[in-house]
């Protein structure tokens, strides 16, 4: 993959999470994406027919405090990253379980919300999903900041990571604090 092409992918990702598409607007931007950029994880697949994704659920939409937390974790990547220091930023509590934020400590940082559920491994991938990773430019849908120390979390915009469509591709997964109990049937559903 060239560089240049990949920063083009980010840059993308990051206009359409800030764009003004409601959510199956959004959707049918990502698939669109998704199939025609040379930078996408399902690149040079062929066959792409779109992403499946969980009917949209009004429930799966939450505002929350944000409870202060501390401390550091260190995430192993699976790739050339190694392993990555993740710095506690709070923890959400949702009907599911409570859900940590986490601030990546590497150069230049970045929000990152991964987590897995129940559906895990049935219904979704089984190694998890992600709310947002601000570092490849999901800002403002998964994860909105409100003020009062508060969050919005919309799982209708949780989606897998890009190692879920290529092995090409390595990806932090869930540490054993963003296990979720119940299933959260809202977001990306399993490829393939």
């Amino acid at each position: 993959m060239d560089d240049l092409d990949l920063l083009d992918w980010r840059e993308r990702v990051a206009r359409l999470y800030l764009s003004d598409l409601d959510l199956a607007g959004f959707r049918a931007a990502r698939d669109r994406l998704f199939a025609e950029h040379p930078a996408s994880p399902v690149a040079g697949q062929p066959g792409f027919g779109g992403l499946s994704y969980f009917p949209a659920n009004p429930d799966a939409v939450l505002d929350v405090p944000l409870e202060p937390a501390e401390g550091t974790e260190s995430i192993d990547t699976g790739g050339p990253d190694g392993v990555v220091t993740y710095r506690r930023v709070g923890v959400a509590r949702t009907p599911w379980g409570n859900l940590t934020l986490w601030w990546i400590t590497a150069y230049g940082g970045g929000l990152f919300v991964p987590f897995r559920d129940a559906t895990c491994g049935r219904e979704s991938y089984g190694g998890g999903r992600y709310l947002t990773d601000t570092v490849k430019g999901t800002f403002g849908r998964g994860l909105t900041l409100l003020p009062g120390r508060r969050v919005r979390l919309d799982f209708n915009y949780a989606y897998n990571p890009s190692c879920c469509y290529s092995a090409d591709w390595a990806c932090p997964l869930a540490p054993p604090e963003n296990r979720l109990t119940g299933p959260v049937r809202a977001g990306e559903q399993t490829y393939g």
